[in-house]
């Protein structure tokens, strides 16, 4: 055991000590739940939650809980992975048998006990749903270091997917895959002239992946000006050699900065390069991770923002309130906030899970220097203004969402209270962010 750990999430904006433990087996796991540590338990990812989802003041976290062991059923379309193995480990194994993660999120660093406990979604949520949609079971150690096997019908399942890590530990989880006969994909990117464009081009898009960068530092007519990126697998043939191959490549290690590199006036320049290079229309064919995890080419990326970090804002809204992304872009430049990466998708359907983020409508997701009280005073208004709206805000890239504004997004959590309840009686498993929320103590 490793005590008195500082921990902090991918933004690094937060974090807080912790004893360390990990990997455990089985029995050595279900003997820690069975007589907990003052202070809890906490299961920890790869640490890809901005915020402080995957922290425990004072208590125990394990990183890694387990073993990354994968078992693949090529002929039945499946996957078991341990709690612990992250996506890359998974690709490597599934692509060469021509099956694909069905849902890929921004990076290939994470984990699938993470993914399972912030019901992650990629470029085709709208087409495809969130991982809810695609698991068939989950394999959770709880509370009281029990053993159980959850299915979608169960309450105890919709409580764990998106339940932020409150309900136990996830051992395993089995999850569909979908077929593919080449590693390639054809892209299409348009470069657009403002919000109302950029949303046409997102909402006509027939394609299974679709995402638009958006430029959070234009002005006046520009504003919400983009560059849309629609992806579809190629069909085969399979490469020469009849082989197919997931080969994230070699990542270059970010520069740690003294200071942080983006100010107003830099935001405003990167943005404008990143929107003046783009073409007007492109089509070509790009590798799987080239489309998928394109940010996974720098290592440590988030340590060249600067020693205070950054904050993810990001939230989603009904088709009615589609005009708070503008409000929110904004507001955010209005105080200087200097917001140097922006995205937008379109949602479909929810999973049905109490905590998953997703919503049929508008995402916005949005990038920048963790500043002071002016920024922090905006994003509360924003919070208000998006739970109005019967949004919410995304808690696994959250790291100061307050407990009232929580409370009117995912509220009432009845069902999820009762569930974690019978999962976790004593309260055993607790996160900065549960104890923030009012999820835990």
């Amino acid at each position: 055991m490793r005590s008195g750990v500082l921990l902090q999430g991918w933004g690094r904006s937060t974090g807080s000590h912790s004893a360390v433990l990990g990997p455990l087996t089985d029995a050595a796991l279900r003997e820690l739940l069975a007589d907990p540590p003052t202070g809890g338990v906490l299961a920890r990812g790869a640490g890809c939650s901005y915020g402080d989802a995957a922290q425990n003041a004072g208590g125990v976290v394990l990183a890694p809980a387990t073993v990354p062991e994968i078992r693949l059923d090529a002929l039945g379309g499946t996957v078991r992975a341990a709690g612990s193995a992250r996506f890359t480990e998974v690709l490597a194994r599934t692509v060469p048998r021509g099956l694909l993660l069905p849902v890929l999120p921004g990076t290939g660093r994470l984990t699938v006990g993470g993914a399972v406990a912030a019901d992650v979604h990629g470029k085709n949520q709208r087409t495809d749903g969130s991982l809810a949609d695609w698991l068939e079971s989950v394999e959770l150690l709880d509370g009281t270091g029990r053993v159980r096997l959850l299915t979608p019908d169960q309450e105890e399942f919709r409580a764990t997917v998106g339940g932020m890590g409150l309900t136990g530990v996830v051992l395993a989880a089995t999850i569909r895959l979908i077929p593919i006969t080449s590693t390639r994909l054809r892209v299409t990117s348009r470069r657009v002239a403002d919000l109302d464009a950029l949303l046409a081009e997102l909402d006509g898009a027939r394609s299974r992946y679709a995402v638009a960068w958006i430029d959070t530092t234009a002005a006046g007519r520009a504003l919400g000006r983009g560059i849309v990126d629609l992806g579809d697998h190629l069909d085969g043939p399979f490469p020469e050699g009849g082989e197919l191959r997931f080969a994230p490549g070699r990542a270059v290690r970010a520069p740690r900065l003294p200071v942080g590199p983006f100010t107003p006036l830099t935001a405003r320049a990167f943005n404008e390069l990143w929107y003046r290079r783009a073409p007007r229309e492109r089509t070509g064919v790009q590798e799987l991770p080239e489309f998928f995890h394109r940010l996974d080419a720098v290592r440590e990326w988030n340590r060249a923002l600067g020693p205070r970090g950054f904050l993810q804002y990001q939230f989603a809204v009904p088709d009615p309130a589609v005009g708070l992304l503008a409000e929110a872009i904004e507001a955010l430049r209005r105080v200087d906030a200097a917001p140097f990466l922006g995205t937008v998708k379109r949602f479909g359907r929810s999973s049905g899970c109490p905590l998953s983020f997703p919503l049929p409508g508008w995402s916005l997701a949005v990038d920048m220097p963790a500043t002071g009280r002016r920024l922090r005073d905006v994003l509360d208004r924003l919070d208000r203004r998006v739970a109005e709206a019967g949004g919410r805000v995304y808690l696994a890239k959250d790291a100061r969402l307050g407990r009232t504004a929580f409370e009117a997004m995912y509220g009432p959590l009845d069902d999820w209270r009762g569930a974690r309840a019978r999962l976790d009686p004593g309260d055993t498993m607790r996160s900065d962010l549960g104890r923030r929320l009012g999820l835990c103590r």
